[in-house]
């Protein structure tokens, strides 16, 4: 294959409509529905916003009547104190006055999880009314240490918040100077704001059910409204069936915002019809898109920097020569996967020529896929494509020979055949891409001397018996810029291919679910003998390579039957394309 002809890009037609089968097969969602579910979410939503901030709110203004409260109740309490103080100078029973503190503490509370506490500055708990767990030190060290911070600098009273009990209080505390004790009025946060909750949730549920009721009524009503709606669906549903664009019949449809859509959509159908002209001489998504943005289509072109893959079907001759004319139905059934595995991974057909596809990666400027990446990704699933295509002829032919018994000569060399097997070179750097011909007749081409090359290593697939081969370039752009990009280049030799001056480094990249244990191992055993043949060290390189049980070792083996050149350079020269 010349290399004019590999630099040429043919273009190929889009159908980008829908089949009958699939308009058939498609749920068209009423759009009332849509506005109705869209309305219901932003109620429920502005709802159930209003009564949580209604909730900050009313907790902010029961938190303020809480800390009144809870400052009178601190008053008593510490009044309290100095009594029992008064009356402990005069009977010196201690135990008796603070028993009648908490006694007196206790009465005050009304939750159950509520607290009055003397803390002494060490952490002791000189006395302790509530219903809950008794304790004998303070075990808030942190907040105790705030208390103490606070009485140096003469605050020795003031709002508190800390965890007792493992849970989480609020309240007020001041410094008694008879008892040398913090007093403490406190509060549990959960069950201050356990009414509140439960406010809460019983107006979500009202939220919930009033706007069920209210979309329910929606629906009625914007469908009356709408109704023209389906009327213009189920046309452009037919139009989709007939693969024809038409014109809507509007003159029974009401004077409002759907009317003036349909009158857009007969208009934008004239418009369509015409773009159609331009779908059936091009093919790829680029000059589609930019003839619909611009509105024309330039004879030009620009200097990118892009990636090549080329994938060439073996023994493509023997193929065509048992065939014949049923080349054409295999080669389709190839082709139709292929394509659509490589416009999945973002790449455009820049040519296909016989049994070879050429395919170009980084048009569409996307910054978050690496063009290199999809390139290799692509390669493995071509092969997917003509391994799934070699199984169905393999489950045919077992068939055939279930029903008949052992295969003809002539079926058997027919089957040989269908077992497609690819190639795949790839790659890359700065390449002329635009549009070349006439204003009558036009094609999108890529030309530049990667577009050669991605062909001359998709040609060394055959030599060295691996699936893919790739570039320096494709393997920098991936190393540098895709991280945990799951691809193992395996260098594969230094060659200098026909026509060429200097020598190039040219890699196996495997993917990550390939690059197993034993895959791994053996990987290891060719680059050590790949080392000792680029060293000059035919002898001990021939040992590791009979190691090895990878095909690629088969060209080496037979390379280091005879000693090594007295000028070798590490560079092998290919003689032949």
């Amino acid at each position: 294959m010349s290399d004019a002809n590999i630099a040429e890009v043919n273009a190929t037609n889009i159908n980008a409509t829908a089949t009958p089968e699939q308009t058939k097969r498609t749920r068209v969602v009423p759009v009332t529905f849509k506005i109705v579910i869209s309305f219901a979410l932003f109620i429920l939503i502005s709802n159930f916003v209003t009564n949580y901030i209604n909730l900050i709110f009313n907790r902010a203004e029961l938190y303020n009547l809480m800390n009144q409260l809870l400052i009178k109740d601190l008053k008593a309490m510490y009044t309290y104190c100095n009594n029992q103080w008064d009356i402990l100078q005069f009977d010196k029973n201690y135990e008796e006055s603070i028993q009648s503190i908490e006694q007196k503490g206790i009465h005050e509370l009304k939750n159950e999880k509520a607290i009055v506490l003397g803390i002494k500055p060490d952490g002791e708990i000189l006395f302790q009314a509530s219903r809950i767990t008794r304790y004998e030190t303070f075990n808030d060290s942190a907040t105790l240490g705030k208390l103490v911070v606070n009485l140096k600098d003469n605050k020795d009273e003031g709002h508190i918040h800390f965890t007792f009990n493992n849970e989480e209080y609020f309240g007020i505390y001041k410094f008694n100077q008879k008892w040398n004790a913090f007093v403490l009025r406190a509060e549990e946060l959960s069950e201050f704001y356990k009414e509140s909750r439960v406010i809460f949730r019983n107006i979500s549920i009202m939220i919930v059910v009033f706007t069920i009721l209210m979309g329910t009524i929606g629906v009625l009503l914007l469908r009356f409204l709408l109704r023209f709606i389906e009327v213009f669906t189920t046309k452009i549903r037919e139009m989709i069936e007939s693969q024809e664009l038409g014109i809507m019949d509007l003159s029974k449809a009401t004077n409002d915002d759907i009317t003036y859509l349909g009158a857009a959509f007969n208009s934008l159908s004239s418009m369509v019809n015409n773009l159609m002209y331009i779908f059936r001489k091009f093919t790829n998504q680029d000059i589609v898109t930019k003839a619909y943005q611009e509105r024309v289509v330039k004879l030009e072109g620009q200097k990118k920097n892009l990636t090549i893959l080329f994938s060439d079907i073996k023994s493509f001759t023997f193929i065509t020569e048992t065939l014949g004319t049923d080349i054409i139905n295999l080669l389709n059934m190839y082709y139709d996967t292929a394509i659509r595995e490589i416009v999945k991974f973002q790449g455009i057909i820049g040519s296909i020529i016989g049994d070879a596809i050429l395919a170009v990666y980084g048009v569409f400027d996307n910054p978050t896929l690496n063009k290199s990446y999809q390139a290799v990704l692509t390669s493995y699933k071509l092969q997917e494509v003509t391994a799934t295509l070699r199984e169905n002829m393999k489950r045919i032919k077992a068939n055939i020979e279930t029903e008949q018994g052992v295969l003809s000569p002539e079926q058997n060399k027919m089957y040989r055949a269908v077992l497609l097997e690819i190639g795949v070179g790839i790659d890359g750097g700065e390449v002329f891409y635009g549009t070349l011909g006439s204003y009558v007749r036009m094609t999108n081409t890529v030309i530049g001397d990667n577009v050669n090359a991605a062909s001359r290593l998709e040609g060394l697939t055959r030599i060295y018996k691996i699936p893919v081969i790739c570039s320096d370039f494709v393997k920098d752009d991936i190393e540098n810029n895709v991280e945990n990009h799951g691809v193992h280049f395996v260098e594969v030799d230094t060659v200098m291919v026909k026509g060429k001056t200097e020598g190039k480094k040219i890699y196996w990249p495997i993917l990550d679910t390939d690059f197993d244990g034993y895959m791994k191992q053996q990987v290891t055993l060719f680059s050590e003998g790949l080392k000792f043949y680029y060293d000059g060290d035919w002898d001990k390189a021939k040992q590791q390579f009979e190691e090895c049980e990878l095909k690629i070792t088969e060209v080496f083996k037979i390379r280091t039957q005879d000693k090594c050149p007295n000028n070798w350079n590490g560079i092998w020269e290919m003689k032949s394309k």
